[in-house]
């Protein structure tokens, strides 16, 4: 490991963050094979960091996207958070260049993922109990924040639902109504058919073994109808062209999203 002064000073340029309290910096850079004892590496700044992450980023979601609901923020908080886009945020930071390593580990071409996503987590807690919430926050966000946007728009894109409900906040005279048509089955097993209605016109129905699931179905019906979505393929492309600005950025030279049943 290079000279403490000076990993404190790459580190500090590379986080945006300079600490008050050096030894806690020292610490997130600790792996556990060159700590002589467990309690002094990084593992319990780990175990803080990987719960501040996962608070950060659900908050911005909540306060983010109003339109989603709970299993779709539960999908997009999961890839944000994962082991796989930590790795990725703290390779980009050069993170590894800066962590202490044990005579075994540094002899490796290339870290686990794991310890890459851990020293990442492991430098959030530091930040947190430095500075506390705020500035953790602003780091959080400053690397993550182009990651959730994308997983995010393109969770837009497949919940049929939002899709439309956005739409039409911007293109059509009123907001959809869900309408339920029938009902057949026992009330352990029912199913159920249902159609969009916006301003008294009424798009083609559908039935699914749940509510939920044929309001997606009909939410799809309007959006086909309604020239939003084309079938390609067996997969559907969401034509951004027709979506209003608040539904996430395109990437350049995409012409269009897929878009799952």
């Amino acid at each position: 490991m290079r000279g403490v002064s000076t990993v404190i000073e790459d580190a500090s340029e590379q986080l945006g963050y300079k600490f008050c309290d050096e030894g806690l910096l020292i610490e997130a850079l600790t792996h556990a094979s060159s700590a002589g004892d467990r309690l002094q590496s990084n593992e319990r700044l780990e175990f803080l960091g990987d719960a501040i992450l996962g608070c950060v980023v659900c908050e911005f979601l909540f306060v983010t996207y109003p339109d989603l609901l709970e299993g779709d923020l539960t999908k997009i908080k999961s890839v944000v958070v994962s082991r796989k886009a930590c790795a990725v945020i703290s390779n980009n930071l050069q993170l590894r260049e800066m962590l202490n390593l044990g005579k075994g580990m540094t002899s490796r071409p290339s870290l686990p993922s794991s310890i890459e996503a851990a020293v990442l987590e492991s430098i959030i807690a530091a930040v947190y109990l430095d500075g506390g919430m705020e500035p953790a926050k602003r780091f959080i966000l400053e690397q993550f924040k182009p990651l959730i946007e994308e997983v995010a728009s393109c969770a837009h894109q497949e919940n049929f639902k939002s899709v439309l409900q956005h739409f039409a906040q911007k293109r059509l005279p009123a907001a959809p109504i869900y309408v339920i048509l029938d009902e057949k089955g026992p009330d352990h097993s029912k199913c159920f058919e249902i159609c969009v209605e916006v301003d008294g016109r009424r798009f083609e129905s559908a039935w699914a073994n749940s509510k939920k699931e044929a309001e997606q179905r009909a939410a799809l019906h309007a959006l086909r109808e309604l020239g939003v979505l084309q079938e390609q393929t067996g997969q559907f492309i969401v034509d951004e062209s027709a979506l209003p600005a608040s539904t996430g950025k395109k990437r350049a030279g995409a012409t269009g999203r897929r878009a799952r049943r």
